[in-house]
């Protein structure tokens, strides 16, 4: 897989929280024998931020972006090391069925263009996107066929699933969420 470097896959995580993705690779990649790479993550909360922190042992050249608006150019999101895979679970207040369901009226809601302009200047192989179940039927769709749409654009082929985490170990949790998974190259899916 030509995505593989000297053995190490490099990724970029999104509103981070206390770091749910990247546990997830870290685990699953090193099961296989290959290392993983944080280049940087984005999280506004400072609770989550101390205890990302706490829960792993961040490299010396691994960036803390903060807000991920302040990634508001092409030179400053130029400036990010390259990376292979982008991880974000976006704000889901905006869509979800337990909310106002603003959308991209909600501020919040517009932050997956900001995803979408790092994918366009970055342009990595792969990227997982999670939200809640409601981002596919908020507005009778509209608002998902505008994500889908947007993401296509930028050269990716989409996956898009509804995972419940009640299904995967022992978690005693009735969670729905919705994955999308692109990849630049068609023959990965």
């Amino acid at each position: 897989m030509k995505l593989i470097k000297n053995g190490t896959i490099k990724y970029l995580e999104l509103f981070a929280g206390v770091g749910g993705f990247r546990t997830a690779i870290e685990r699953a990649i090193k099961s296989v024998g290959i290392k993983a790479e944080c280049i940087g993550f984005s999280e506004i909360d400072p609770n989550a931020i101390k205890t990302y922190r706490a829960n792993f042992e961040l490299d010396h050249n691994e960036q803390e972006i903060g807000n991920i608006t302040s990634l508001n150019s092409e030179k400053k999101i130029k400036k990010l090391p390259a990376f292979d895979i982008l991880f974000a679970g976006f704000p889901c207040q905006p869509f979800s069925l337990m909310g106002e369901r603003g959308g991209f009226n909600d501020s919040r809601g517009t932050l997956f263009f900001h995803i979408a302009n790092i994918l366009a200047v970055k342009k990595p192989e792969f990227f997982i996107l999670e939200n809640v179940r409601g981002l596919r039927t908020h507005d009778g769709g509209k608002t998902f066929k505008i994500i889908q749409e947007t993401l296509e654009n930028l050269g990716y082929h989409l996956k898009v699933k509804v995972l419940n985490s009640m299904e995967y170990g022992n978690i005693p949790q009735n969670r729905e969420r919705v994955y999308m998974v692109g990849f630049r190259n068609k023959d990965y899916s």
